[in-house]
């Protein structure tokens, strides 16, 4: 693994054309003499902005499709940022691993999904988390020991139906889920937020990064979404990150860690007078975060049968043919009906195969829709 460098890294981006792909391309732009692009690839949704993307940073090889980004992966550079959106980014962060380049991981669900085959091949230090709020815990966790940390506290905006009863989703658009009141992400990602999959998803994640137990791992809801995460430690001292609600101040740190950039975004005014909300996380109607757990305690192939059902499940939603409430209820079936390849014997096809099982039960419960 390249050693960290105050030097020019040569970076690749695997997802360039989405939410976070298009983000590092700009602190890429205001930092050219930190970074310079080898590898984009995308998954071809967007061509003419890669074709634009391509022509402007003149990677040394670009591509469409999972095969390209996994040939990118491999490639030899300073850093590698999986801003994939879903299970398909698993054989580029594994083949980013096993080249000794350093992860910068947007990519929850290949960790998520992988589990230990994806920790198996990782070196100390060599996965650098991406997500806003694990991004903020690896800041926080600078602050102390190993040893001394009693629990991480993830934090979640409650997306755009906080406060709703399980009831008062039932008529839930999709149009009304993809209205974030805080973030501006993809619409998958969007939506996970809205059912809170997300942040079932971000608790596995924060479960296998810093090997801290599931039941030392909390969320609550913090609408305004300036505290990213929190770690308390043994002391009674809680350590919190805050800045504003930008994907640019994560990113530059995926890129340049364990350096900051100077500058990336504006900070919190702390001068104007401002409130900080907290509250519990209302898992009656919301049950996707009990859902995680139960799937990341499980282990194994669960984690992966989770997020496959719940894509799936989300893309139906997207065309009307699901309700937004039945989202998660839908996942909790199929997670119910699978039979668990436990951690110590699970391989990368057993995962994929999971996948691929997961997706197909999940259309049939459906009907076929997708």
């Amino acid at each position: 693994m390249t050693p960290a460098s105050a030097g020019r890294r040569d970076v690749v981006v695997l997802g360039s054309t989405g939410s976070v792909g298009t983000q590092a391309l700009d602190v890429v732009r205001a930092h050219p003499d930190r970074f310079r692009v080898v590898g984009l690839t995308a998954g071809g949704s967007h061509p003419e902005l890669f074709e634009q993307q391509v022509a402007e940073f003149a990677p040394a090889f670009s591509g469409l499709g999972e095969e390209a980004s996994v040939e990118a992966a491999e490639m030899e550079c300073h850093t590698v940022l999986n801003a994939i959106t879903g299970a398909v980014g698993l054989r580029p962060t594994l083949a980013a691993l096993d080249a000794d380049n350093v992860l910068a991981l947007a990519n929850k669900e290949s960790l998520i999904i992988g589990g230990p085959l994806v920790l198996e091949r990782a070196a100390p230090d060599q996965i650098v988390p991406v997500d806003s709020e694990h991004s903020a815990l690896a800041q926080c966790l600078r602050g102390g020991r190993a040893e001394e940390v009693r629990r991480l506290v993830l934090t979640a905006s409650g997306g755009p139906f906080r406060g709703r009863t399980r009831a008062e989703l039932a008529d839930v658009t999709p149009e009304q889920a993809l209205a974030h009141p805080t973030w501006d992400m993809g619409p998958v990602v969007t939506i996970n937020s809205a059912t809170l999959v997300n942040k079932g998803l971000e608790v596995i994640e924060a479960h296998l990064l810093f090997g801290i137990a599931m039941e030392r791992i909390e969320v609550v809801v913090h609408p305004t979404s300036v505290v990213h995460s929190m770690v308390e430690f043994t002391d009674g001292s809680t350590l919190a990150q805050a800045s504003p609600p930008t994907m640019l101040i994560p990113i530059a740190l995926g890129l340049a860690w364990p350096e900051r950039l100077d500058p990336v975004a504006p900070p919190v005014d702390w001068l104007t007078a401002q409130t900080w909300e907290f509250f519990p996380l209302d898992d009656e109607a919301f049950p996707a975060v009990a859902l995680a757990r139960r799937a990341g305690t499980l282990g194994g192939t669960a984690p992966a049968v989770y997020n496959a059902a719940n894509e799936v499940c989300v893309s139906a939603f997207r065309s009307d043919n699901l309700g937004f409430a039945d989202i998660v209820d839908t996942v909790a079936r199929v997670l119910g009906e699978h039979d668990v390849a436990s951690d110590d014997s699970v391989t990368v096809e057993d995962v994929l195969q999971a996948d691929a099982w997961a997706r197909e039960r999940t259309v049939t419960i459906l009907g076929g829709h997708s």
